[in-house]
């Protein structure tokens, strides 16, 4: 439990730094809703939100934030991975690293 709250509590925490950075800079001209404009490439790939955020971008800052967000379950079903391997129990085992693997294809394969 002390791992799902820390992890929400930090990507909270990333998303409200990134958001602060976001709504103090300046971004000049009203945007037009009108039409849709996606976002860039730059936020849809792993190596961009990490280059953005070493730039300090602050929309790459939230997107690190939600990843945070989105890595919280998937760590604490590894975790109890490796606890039931600890305590031997052969089922949960096996249960939980079939939870884990469908998460991570559900990840990393989706289409």
């Amino acid at each position: 439990g002390y791992m799902l709250r820390t992890g929400v509590m930090l990507a909270a925490a990333i998303v409200l730094v990134g958001g602060v950075m976001y709504l103090a800079h300046s971004h000049g001209a009203r945007p037009d809703y009108s039409h849709f404009h996606g976002e860039t490439v730059q936020l849809m790939t792993m190596h961009g939100i990490v280059h953005g955020v070493g730039t300090g971008d602050p929309r790459s800052i939230i997107m690190l934030g939600l990843l945070v967000l989105i890595a919280t379950p998937v760590a604490r079903v590894g975790m109890c991975v490796v606890g039931f391997l600890f305590e031997g129990d052969r089922l949960y085992v096996t249960v939980s690293s079939a939870v884990l693997l469908i998460l991570l294809y559900s990840l990393f394969f989706h289409r």
